[in-house]
């Protein structure tokens, strides 16, 4: 319900927007442009549905080999009693733990190609357990939230534009960007659990919580110490390396469990397939909505608001030239990265405003992108709370990233 109104809004205040600015200002390109947009987006929308076929095929495929080799069951017995207390509703042992550890492992790595797969398997495993096929349950928005709250050690995608944009150090986010998401996905656990009752003082619970943070400062600590040259083939090579060694144990794990690989594998790759045909008409639907409302200058009009604003009560004005990669993001993360891109291509890459752009991409994820795929790939309509806990995490993450920022970049 929630999506419906997002959706139906932004094409009413783009259409009104449209008729200012060609009223007012004389923009006779304004409706062109956005119909442009309608058009624009459908294709991207169907290609990045065509270009997720065969990610989804490859990573259903492998999660269908690592279930039968026991790997997944290995892991959600190290994370199970964690899981227990937030996703009281998922039965121990079930194949969803397994999926949605693996879809945070990788969204940790900032492997998106393979998150996106392996969240949706999760979101189709625990739609068996939801008594209301079209409305989300308790588990499946926790996980939606934990989501696109988009806690991430590496972020890989950012620091490759910030070189191509000739960044004199282009890992310099790196730090910024891991407390930005960790404070984002604390705010999300924290909020879904008072919505949803759960009590997260519990020693198993808070026990996993530190464990977790002691372990993100010691990697930090460590981040820290490196030299850029060294953070930058470190943070690559690492990466790269622990999904391609996921992929070896599973594969190893399945011969010695005596499975037909290449057999599972196949059956696995069909489910993706399928899922990935599914979303199709939910993917074009929310970036046709995201693209009109960009091209009809509503943002640039809520960005210079918010300038304005901030020179009132004494903020730095150069925030307002960043912050529309940080409004971009909850909708689209091709939006998001475009508008960086912009920012770092008018400012500078190793500007205020630069620095900025790359901390707000990676502060959160792709909310409205993430809600519409994963609910629409299972049906659901009726969204609950998962928009609101989702939207405060990314203000969360927003905030912690502007903070960091300052303490960082600011002189």
């Amino acid at each position: 319900m929630a999506l419906n109104y997002i959706w139906i809004g932004f094409f009413l205040i783009s259409f009104c927007v449209g008729l200012v600015k060609l009223i007012f200002f004389q923009d006779y390109n304004v409706f062109q442009n956005m119909v442009n947009s309608t058009f624009d987006m459908a294709k991207t929308g169907f290609e990045l549905s065509i270009y997720l076929t065969g990610i989804m095929a490859l990573w259903l495929g492998l999660m269908n080999v690592g279930e039968k080799g026991g790997v997944i069951k290995l892991a959600a017995k190290l994370i199970g009693p964690f899981f227990s207390k937030i996703f009281p509703e998922i039965p121990k042992g079930h194949p969803a733990i397994g999926s949605i550890l693996m879809n945070f492992s990788a969204n940790f790595l900032g492997l998106d190609n393979a998150a996106t797969p392996l969240g949706l398997k999760a979101m189709g495993e625990m739609q068996t357990l939801n008594p209301q096929k079209d409305t989300a349950s308790n588990a499946q928005i926790m996980f939606l939230v934990l989501n696109t709250s988009g806690l991430s050690l590496i972020p890989l995608s950012i620091m490759a534009d910030r070189s191509l944009q000739n960044a004199a150090n282009p890992t310099d986010v790196f730090i910024p960007i891991l407390i930005a998401t960790f404070c984002s996905s604390l705010v999300g656990l924290v909020v879904t659990s008072i919505y949803q009752k759960i009590n997260l003082l519990n020693g198993i619970v808070l026990s996993y919580i530190l464990g977790f943070s002691i372990f993100i400062y010691f990697i930090t600590k460590f981040f820290i110490s490196l030299e850029p040259e060294q953070l930058k083939i470190v943070s690559s090579v690492s990466a790269n390396l622990i999904i391609f060694s996921i992929m070896i144990l599973f594969i190893t794990m399945a011969v010695r469990a005596k499975v037909n690989v290449y057999e599972t594998f196949i059956k696995g790759a069909k489910k993706g397939f399928k899922v990935a045909v599914k979303v199709i008409p939910y993917l074009v639907g929310i970036l046709v909505a995201v693209g009109v409302f960009r091209s009809s200058g509503t943002l640039d009009w809520i960005t210079s608001g918010f300038g304005y604003i901030f020179e009132l009560v004494g903020i730095n004005v150069q925030i307002a030239d960043a912050l529309p990669t940080a409004l971009m993001k909850p909708l689209s993360g091709s939006a998001s990265r475009g508008m960086m891109v912009e920012t770092m291509r008018t400012f500078g890459a190793d500007s205020f405003q630069g620095k900025m752009a790359g901390i707000y991409r990676g502060a959160t994820e792709t909310t409205f992108y993430v809600l519409a795929v994963y609910f629409g790939s299972v049906g659901i309509r009726k969204t609950r709370h998962a928009l609101v806990c989702g939207l405060v995490a990314d203000l969360a993450g927003i905030i912690a990233g502007t903070i960091v920022g300052y303490i960082f970049f600011f002189e």
